[in-house]
């Protein structure tokens, strides 16, 4: 049953570290090479390995079967990336790729298919669409003959021409691995360069794809436990019911944008893919804690059961071999079967000190095995993660017990710190930005990702012969299922639960640089308590950032402020102050996460009322934002309902909130707070008839403090000139603020301009877009007319102070 006590081992032995790190470089760098170059690479390296093992008289033993060992991983390495970089110029397709030809092909589906998120080009939103990775088995060229092949491609279905998609109901999200279709659809290059595909199947129809194989077996069996899952979970909340099958097999179908992104600023999105720790809890419930693996008092479902250890470690092989096959065999799940069983035969075994082979031999093979790892972000973040737990949290844990940390606790804090310190620049790049909640949010679900997980499995295992079984487990496994849900999104919901970061290597190695400082700083606290109740309170505030000292270190949002313009790119948000962190929002912007950074900066909590100004999606998308975590209390929108994915949109997004929907009309006037407000436009029946969503905007003449704000909306001449000339237009004339119409477009009406005579004028824009927005005659005919200009895409967020004899404008 093994000693009393663990093993006591010496140094950590790093030899193989080298010939892995070498061959993982050279495969990153060899896939695109040339033949002649991979040929070259692979002979010098082998003749140098040979030349090496032969020169037995020299000294330096151990350094030079290093390099020779190096040597032969570099030239196998180049081998295998070599052959599979040519899958990618082998064949037909490559070339047919260039010309963007319309082609009728048979492939062979390689991964789940998955629904992108929808999102904002200009002013309306581009389709969903069905992403499926899969390779092209036989083709037919131009001249109409069919030739095979094996080439991999991306496929993307147009949602809207296979059938509209409502809660991912579209038949192609419901092919398995394996799968073998025949489609007709437009090949293009890949948008960039170095990916894993060699072109972009574009498909539009048929409704229903045309299968002319089934999947195999172990993907049907895959599939059926999978469905079963995902049907156990259906009567649950919806956040556990999205996020249990993703904890469990890596199933995200259910996660909303808005759930995804708070896992994302949390760094908690670990926990949604498949990885080595789903495998390792599996395990573990079988072995009994890792630590108590080597001791007498083992525990665990094995020894209570009798089953000897030669039997265990069979047991737990057939768990792998389970675990890979419900997970799909991919290359990703085979890489967190592999890392997660070498943590876990770590850990159980006690031999810290064969771990770190184990996992370069683990790293080296699968390299050799898929080359195309050796370019994946992920695959980077999980060698992290797994060497962070082998090599820094035992010593960062064994110095926390020494300065009275508990056992479990400092095993635990050393565990996640140890991750997020070896993680955090490789996130940094891909997301420029840092959490800083992230060690707290990891420990406070890492007490609960081990039942959700084990409960999952075991709903997963009897949905096909108990689903009422099924259920109840299922149900159980919502409780910490929904405790990781919120705790996601309590911390997204921090203000200053992030930092933005520079998302280059550069900055990957500055962050990598204030860690380690961090780190020798953390290392001197526990003997001062006075510092490092000092440290967490600054911590504390920092993360927190109670509006009133936030106001006070950084002056925004300024003292008495009446509104705020959101940098939220191309697009629209504005704010109007009505007191006590109310505020009424006037358009959402084209993403959710700006507008929510925005209002969170600005303090606000109350939004009594969203005005939507027109359904364009630049003005409409980032609705999920202004909603999340506020108490809101209607929406208002202009009677134009186009177009009409982007009113179903807003509709579905008050449903799901029980908000009602209102209809502005002109003369509609309302007031919250020290905040009163008259709907200028558009009328019951408008005149002229609107071209298009922009000239039925609603717009807004605002009163606050004194001043006078009018808010355009997107409205064009035609409709501006209509409102100059109703009853509403001698209200317009001689205003202190204007919100510019349509991002400060060309189209303006001169007389508008010169009537309103704005001291301020502020224009929402994205830096760079490629409409010209603001047009220079249009800032030009403003500052001729004696207004002040102020753009976001050079001044940043915006902020209207004062009162009418004191007009004040802060910039974030």
């Amino acid at each position: 049953m093994g000693d009393a006590h663990p093993r006591q081992e010496g140094p950590v032995d790093l030899r193989l570290v080298p010939p892995a790190s070498a061959a993982w470089a050279t495969a990153a760098l060899t896939l695109d090479a040339t033949p002649g170059i991979v040929v070259g690479l692979v002979l010098g390296c082998l003749v140098g390995a040979v030349a090496l093992l032969a020169a037995r008289r020299s000294g330096g033993g151990r350094a030079r079967f290093t390099v020779a060992a190096s040597l032969l991983c570099v030239a196998a390495a180049a081998a295998s990336a070599g052959l599979h970089g040519a899958d990618l110029r082998r064949g037909p397709v490559p070339a047919l790729a260039g010309r963007y030809p319309t082609v009728t092909a048979e492939v062979e589906l390689t991964s789940d298919p998955r629904l992108t998120r929808p999102r904002v080009s200009g002013d309306h939103a581009v389709p969903d669409s069905v992403l499926i990775d899969a390779e092209v088995r036989r083709v037919e060229g131009l001249e109409g003959d069919v030739v095979a092949t094996r080439t991999p491609v991306l496929m993307l279905v147009d949602v809207r021409a296979a059938g509209r998609v409502a809660a991912g109901e579209s038949p192609w999200l419901r092919l398995l691995p394996s799968t073998r279709v025949r489609v007709t659809g437009r090949l293009a290059p890949p948008l960039t360069g170095g990916d894993r595909i060699a072109a972009v199947l574009r498909v539009r129809g048929p409704r229903a794809p045309q299968v002319v194989r089934e999947p195999s077996a172990v993907q049907r069996t895959a599939g059926r436990l999978r469905a079963g899952l995902r049907e156990a979970t259906d009567p649950l909340p919806a956040d556990a019911r999205a996020l249990l099958p993703g904890l469990v097999v890596g199933d995200t179908a259910r996660i909303t944008p808005e759930l995804d992104e708070a896992f994302k600023e949390t760094d908690l999105a670990h926990t949604l893919a498949v990885s080595g720790s789903n495998l390792t809890i599996v395990l573990a419930l079988l072995l009994g804690p890792p630590g108590l693996a080597q001791r007498v008092e083992r525990r665990g479902l094995a020894p209570r059961l009798g089953i000897p250890l030669r039997a265990t470690a069979l047991l737990g092989g057939a768990l792998t071999l389970a675990f890979v096959v419900v997970c799909r065999p991919d290359p990703s799940v085979l890489r967190a079967a592999a890392c997660g069983a070498v943590v876990l035969l770590a850990l159980a075994t006690g031999r810290r000190r064969s771990l770190v082979p184990a996992l370069a031999t683990a790293v080296l093979l699968l390299v050799l095995y898929d080359p195309w790892l050796a370019r994946s972000y992920g695959f980077l973040l999980s060698v992290l993660a797994t060497g962070a737990l082998l090599t820094l949290a035992p010593r960062w844990s064994a110095a926390l017990r020494g300065r009275g940390v508990p056992p479990r606790p400092a095993e635990a804090l050393a565990a996640a710190g140890a991750a997020q310190a070896l993680c955090a620049p490789v996130v940094a790049v891909l997301s420029a930005r840092v959490s800083l909640v992230a060690v707290p949010c990891n420990l406070l679900v890492e007490f609960a990702v081990a039942p959700a997980t084990v409960l999952g499995f075991a709903a997963l295992a009897t949905a096909p012969v108990a689903m009422p079984v099924a259920e109840a487990l299922a149900w159980c496994a919502s409780w910490p299922a929904g405790w990781i849900a919120r705790i996601a999104r309590a911390g997204a919901a921090l203000p200053g639960g992030g930092v933005d970061w520079p998302g280059s290597w550069a900055g990957a190695l500055l962050l990598a640089l204030v860690t380690a400082a961090v780190v020798l700083l953390g290392r001197r606290l526990p003997g001062r308590p006075w510092l490092c109740a000092v440290c967490g309170m600054v911590f504390l505030l920092a993360v927190v950032r109670p509006p009133p000292l936030t106001r006070v270190l950084t002056g925004w949002p300024p003292p008495g402020w009446r509104l705020a313009m959101c940098d939220v790119g191309q697009g629209d948000a504005t704010v109007l102050a009505a007191g006590g962190g109310t505020g009424v929002v006037v358009d959402a912007g084209p993403d959710p996460e700006p507008v929510d950074r925005c209002l969170r900066t600005l303090g606000i909590t109350r939004v009594p009322l969203v005005v939507l100004t027109h359904f364009h999606a630049d003005h409409v998308a980032g609705l999920p934002g202004v909603l999340r975590g506020r108490e809101v209390g209607a929406i208002e929108t202009t009677g134009f309902e186009e177009p009409l994915d982007q009113v179903e949109f807003v509709r579905n997004q008050a449903r799901a909130r029980h908000l009602p929907v209102l209809r502005a009309v002109a003369g509609e006037r309302r007031r919250a707070g020290p905040l009163d407000w008259e709907v200028l436009w558009p009328p019951p029946q408008p005149v002229p008839q609107p071209d298009g969503p922009n000239d039925a905007s609603v717009t807004l003449l605002v009163r606050s403090g004194g001043l006078r704000m009018l808010l355009l909306g997107d409205l064009e001449p035609p409709a501006q000139r209509a409102l100059l000339r109703s009853p509403a237009g001698g209200s317009v004339r001689r205003v202190d603020v204007l919100k510019v119409a349509h991002h400060g477009s060309a189209y303006q009406d001169p007389d508008l301009i010169r009537a309103v005579a704005p001291r301020l004028a502020l224009i929402s824009a994205g830096v760079g877009n490629p409409y010209g927005h603001p047009a220079p005659g249009t800032v030009a005919a403003l500052k001729a007319g004696g207004a002040r200009v102020l753009r976001t895409d050079r001044d940043g967020a915006l902020a209207v102070a004062g009162m009418a004899g004191a007009l004040r404008v802060a910039r974030d």
